[in-house]
């Protein structure tokens, strides 16, 4: 696969407290890649780093083949990882006009884009009368004036309405079917799970897990069971290797499966063991609850 970002060792300090902490990973052509994690887990710090606009401690990155300057790789991201900022008094038009200009584009690139985001038909209206999904849609445009290769966007969502949240997941997920690789960065687990290929989780700057997101919720599953004698099923659940984490809240005792097994077994399997079961539901497992077993539910 081909390389668009690659991280190594990646270590962030301001002054006593580590933001990033030797974080390391890859992202290739073609995908929707999700950084997930809590407000204050190094997120858009690691944005901000690649971007050259914050200053690493350690480690190191590099675009594409490690072969093209930082400066000149620049030229082929589009990046939103701060709150769209354009003149209030002037249409989007002109606006847009304004961001050709600083990029070396074309106009004609103007029409194309804002009807990528839906923009076209107001095209005219000033920035100032946007509502704020516009505005990032707007900024979504700016952003692709260029064609590039990547496109970064920090916390996409954050402040929308659910019409604007919609809008904005559709708008991405039709960005990458176009061929554009996209970075995003967000501590929504739906967010994730609904619009990224590949997720890495930070907490407190460190690196949880890396990899794609339906191999990270492709569990075996969990049961939900209580039985007439909970005790003694707590015992044999901890006497099997078949059976992971276990929970229990009242007397409803949930655990986590590290072998595949479907109800009926798992019903037969407590019967011959002298465990007479009086509920038995088994679940998928959900990103959240792969989020809070990683992060220990903290």
């Amino acid at each position: 696969m081909e390389p668009i970002l690659t991280i190594n060792n990646l270590t962030k300090k301001f002054g006593y407290l580590t933001a990033v902490k030797n974080l390391s990973f890859t992202i290739n052509k073609g995908n929707v890649y999700g950084i997930l994690g809590p407000n204050g887990s190094g997120k858009s710090t690691t944005l901000g780093i690649v971007l050259n606009v914050v200053n690493r401690t350690s480690g190191d990155f590099y675009w594409f083949d490690g072969n093209t300057s930082t400066h000149d790789a620049l030229k082929k991201v589009g990046a939103i990882i701060e709150r769209p900022n354009f003149y209030p008094y002037m249409t989007a038009y002109d606006n847009l006009k304004l961001v050709c200009k600083i990029k070396g584009v074309p106009h004609t690139k103007i029409q194309e884009k804002l009807e990528l985001v839906g923009l076209w038909d107001r095209k005219d209206y000033k920035f100032r009368t946007y509502s704020l999904g516009m505005k990032q849609r707007l900024a979504i445009a700016s952003a692709l004036l260029n064609d590039p290769e990547i496109l970064i966007l920090d916390e996409p969502t954050n402040g929308l309405d659910p019409q604007g949240i919609h809008q904005i997941r559709s708008l991405i997920k039709q960005i990458a079917a176009n061929g554009t690789t996209i970075l995003l960065a967000s501590h929504l687990l739906d967010e994730v799970e609904k619009v990224c290929t590949h997720v890495v989780v930070l907490r407190k700057g460190e690196k949880l897990y890396s990899g794609r997101v339906d191999e990270m919720i492709n569990s075996h599953g969990y049961l939900e069971l209580k039985a007439e004698n909970p005790d003694l099923l707590l015992t044999f659940l901890k006497s099997k290797n078949t059976f992971g984490k276990i929970t229990v809240e009242d007397d409803l005792i949930t655990v986590f499966l590290d072998q595949p097994m479907d109800a009926k077994a798992v019903n037969q399997l407590m019967f011959d063991n002298g465990i007479v079961l009086t509920h038995l539901v088994k679940r998928k497992e959900s990103l959240e609850e792969q989020f809070l077993q990683l992060t220990d539910n903290q």
